[in-house]
């Protein structure tokens, strides 16, 4: 039961400080049709039920709901309060209402200075809805009205002496309960009157409330409300308990307190030790001498084994000493055996975990052969880039295998607080050591392969800078004597395998980037995330959802279609959940019984999968002039970017559209000028800018585009739309241009050569000046592509515009 307080109906919130005149109707009343004399107007409620024979004030806050009460009052009539049973609809149908309400008196109907309704209830006896009637702007019904039976027997008058006994003992149990309320429970003799009393003030749902309204037998009802007050009895009791539990706790800890003073008093009166303390204490040198710690650090603890000893041990200082030294002890400060390095072994687990990467690999191994050759030399730090899905943490663990250490990652993602890093100091309450020396502690090693995972992704926030605290854990020349600030002394980091993984190189400042060897992992080709998902993908998939390869099969077609049709990424990620998505559908019809082994080509996909998320639109795109194909790099490797720009009337201004960065806008500005430098050599009439604007557009607008790599198709398109000569729609191109006219080298060559043959492409025109990189060219792309290296953007407009009439460049100014 609860504490009594005002409630209220929930159709709006509290009832008003102060209240004001009746307002006026807010429908004509000749607008009303009669309503039948077995008929009652509804008000609907959301949250509260009303009993008969009590008084609850109740706020109108929909339309329909005031312009009932306004009309009952007009008409001099009861209304009836029926609860919805869903009290989220804000306009409720008759078959969301509870068949069962009260039929109740307007006692009044005030609005408040702010516009609000409130009105004044009180409930007279249960009704029954028989049918609902049409034509009102308010529900209105035939109901049936319950009469209330004052039923005499030993059965009911037992019931009622329970339930007035549980309801006063409810009232003691609660905190400053009215008198009043106490004084109505013991004068109320009428047991339905009894009943709805105390079910009104009960500290139970809207749901539940409504039961009882709907029990119309008095034994029945009598029942159900005991129900729920000797629940509600049982846990204020509970809650007294444990509250005088926690009051006789508190007391006996001072009770224990000042006994164990006085004993420790007495017993130094004596002139005995305190035995237990004093084992404890002869078990923490006991385990710094094993320890094997240096000579400094061993000095350092025990001093304050000392000072621990000193220390009583009702202050409130001896456990944070305690746990400071079991850091100390626990900590591996002993150099174990270098663990022997196979390379051939490490070779065949890279290979098995690993497809592809050879480059990686093989740096990997010459990293392991030095190691192997000079353990005690200074490593460098290795920071594997690229983006998600590519295997870089995967990559670590294999590594750790193939050298037999343990493995630890650390996550660097969102760390702001350089006490993360280097610990927080002794003073603060609950400090720890930072993440490096609580990950060397889990592995119990110095002699492990410590993965920094995303560590571009440091944040800076108040309590400094965590990159700067990095810089020393990872200079193989100052990691030696690293000091945590919660130690407070050197520990030495030399021996652990520091390895780190990003997406991004931009982000990580340029200090800490310089204290690390970068390897780069680019993005799979379409052959190597077939390989891999045939490898180890479908595999892993198969005992995921409990499948055997004999249950289940996706053909190689299937394979293809995932990779090419439903995934666009540069990692395998999303690749093994749409496998995984493919073989739950194979898992649900072996579970089902309805196939004994499912075998998924091609063609099954659009039903599982649903229909292809990516398709080319090359032809479409690029059938008009003034539309180019760039290539362009992302974060998930490369992607096809469309050039479009076309010419309107104006003044010869430059709109640009989107979302382009500065650097990419300046290209566009480049690519402008040398056409305007050279149109008369590419056979375009100059007063065309004088009375035209050109509007270049990147589509996907959304996406945010920067970098000097699409000047050459910028340029293309330019020269596309004013000479009226299409591009070949096989060709894509990129490649930052000067004002001379040259083609400059850029960036993700690998990535967007590999876009571009994913693009079913036949050309790609690529800056002479990258020809370095065709070696990083995966060979599946080299054999689908013709390749040109252009110099200068007369051999960009060579070779990109259709044969018919591409113009010539006139460079003899240059």
């Amino acid at each position: 039961m609860d504490e009594p307080q005002q409630q209220t109906l929930a159709d709006a919130g509290t009832p008003p400080a102060a209240a004001t005149a009746v307002a006026p109707p807010q429908v004509a009343p000749e607008l009303i049709r009669p309503i039948p004399d077995d008929a009652l107007i509804l008000i609907t409620t959301r949250n509260l039920v009303l009993f008969p024979g009590t008084v609850l004030p109740m706020t109108l806050g929909r339309q329909r709901s005031v312009i009932a009460a306004q009309t009952a009052i007009r008409l001099n009539r009861s209304v009836g309060l029926v609860l919805q049973r869903d009290p989220t609809h804000d306009d409720p149908l008759p078959v969301d209402l509870h068949r069962v309400g009260t039929e109740a008196n307007l006692l009044r109907y005030v609005t408040s200075p702010d516009g609000a309704h409130h009105v004044i209830c009180q409930g007279e006896r249960r009704f029954r809805i028989v049918e609902f009637l049409d034509g009102y702007p308010f529900f209105v019904a035939r109901v049936e009205r319950i009469s209330e039976h004052e039923a005499q027997s030993t059965e009911i008058e037992a019931r009622l002496l329970n339930l007035r006994n549980q309801a006063l003992e409810v009232l003691q149990l609660l905190p400053q309960t009215p008198a009043e309320l106490v004084n109505a429970v013991q004068s109320v003799t009428s047991a339905p009157a009894l009943a709805d009393l105390i079910a009104s003030f009960m500290d139970i749902t809207p749901v539940e409330k409504q039961e009882i309204l709907e029990t119309f037998a008095i034994e029945s009802r009598l029942q159900r409300v005991s129900q729920f007050l000797a629940h509600r009895l049982e846990v204020l009791r509970l809650s007294r308990q444990i509250s005088d539990r926690t009051k006789e706790t508190m007391d006996e800890r001072q009770r224990e307190f000042l006994l164990r003073e006085q004993l420790r008093t007495i017993q130094k009166e004596l002139g005995e030790g305190e035995d237990a303390k004093a084992q404890e204490i002869a078990e923490l040198r006991a385990k710094i001498d094993k320890a094997q710690m240096p000579e400094e650090v061993e000095a350092h603890a025990k001093r304050e084994v000392a000072r621990l000893e000193r220390m009583p041990e009702a202050a409130g200082e001896y456990s944070m000493a305690r746990t400071y030294l079991e850091w100390l002890i626990e900590l591996p400060w002993a150099a174990a055996d270098e663990p022997p390095i196979d390379i051939a072994e490490a070779r065949k687990i890279l290979d098995a975990d690993h497809y592809g990467l050879a480059k990686i690999k093989r740096r990997i191994l010459e990293y392991l052969a030095i190691r192997k050759l000079n353990p005690t030399g200074r490593s460098p730090i290795l920071c594997f880039v690229g983006p998600p899905g590519v295997g870089k943490t995967s990559l670590g663990q294999s590594i750790a295998r193939a050298t037999g250490r343990k493995f630890v990652r650390v996550s660097l993602g969102g760390t702001h607080d350089e006490a993360e890093i280097r610990g927080h100091r002794r003073t603060y309450i609950g400090a720890l050591p930072g993440n490096i020396l609580q990950g060397i502690r889990r592995a119990g090693s110095r002699q492990c392969v410590m993965m920094l995972d995303e560590i571009d992704k440091l944040g800076r926030g108040v309590h400094g800078d965590p990159a700067s605290a990095l810089l020393e854990v990872l200079d193989p020349e100052q990691n030696s004597n690293f000091r945590d600030n919660y130690l407070g002394v050197p520990f030495d980091l030399s021996r652990v395998m520091f390895i780190t993984t990003a997406n991004v190189l931009d982000n990580i400042p340029g200090p800490l980037r310089d204290r690390m060897e970068v390897i780069d992992l680019p993005g799979y080709t379409e052959d190597e995330k077939f390989e891999i998902a045939k490898r180890y993908l479908v595999a892993r998939q198969l005992k995921a959802n409990g499948l055997m390869p004999e249950q289940a099969a996706l053909s190689d077609d299937a394979v293809h279609a995932i990779i090419r049709d439903y995934t666009r990424e540069a990692g395998v990620r999303n690749l093994e959940r749409e496998i995984g998505s493919t073989l739950r559908s194979a898992a649900m019809k072996i579970a089902e019984g309805s196939a004994a082994k499912v075998h998924i080509s091609a063609a099954d996909l659009h039903d599982i999968l649903g229909p292809r998320r990516f398709e080319g639109e090359l032809a479409m795109r690029t059938s008009v002039p003034g539309v180019a194909t760039g290539l362009a790099w992302t974060p998930v490797g490369g992607d096809i970017l469309f050039i479009e720009a076309t010419r309107i009337p104006g003044k010869g201004g430059l709109i640009l559209t989107g979302q382009l960065g500065e650097v990419m806008r300046e290209s566009a500005q480049a690519a402008l000028s040398l056409v305007k430098g050279h149109a008369e050599s590419l056979g375009i009439d100059p007063k065309l800018f004088d009375s035209s604007d050109i509007h270049i557009h990147v589509p996907a607008g959304a996406i945010p585009k920067d970098g000097p790599s699409a000047g050459v198709a910028m340029f293309t398109a330019l020269v596309s739309l004013l000479t009226g000569h299409t591009v070949r729609n096989d060709t894509a191109m990129t490649g930052e241009i000067s004002l001379r006219g040259l083609v400059l080298p850029v960036g993700g060559i690998k990535e967007k050569v590999v876009a571009a043959a994913r693009a079913e492409l036949a050309t790609v025109i690529l800056p002479a000046r990258n020809r370095k990189d065709y070696e990083e060219i995966p060979e599946a792309a080299r054999d689908a592509l013709r390749f040109i290296w252009a110099e200068r953007v007369e051999d960009v407009i060579g070779a990109a515009l259709e044969a018919a009439a591409a113009p010539a460049l006139d460079t003899a100014a240059q």
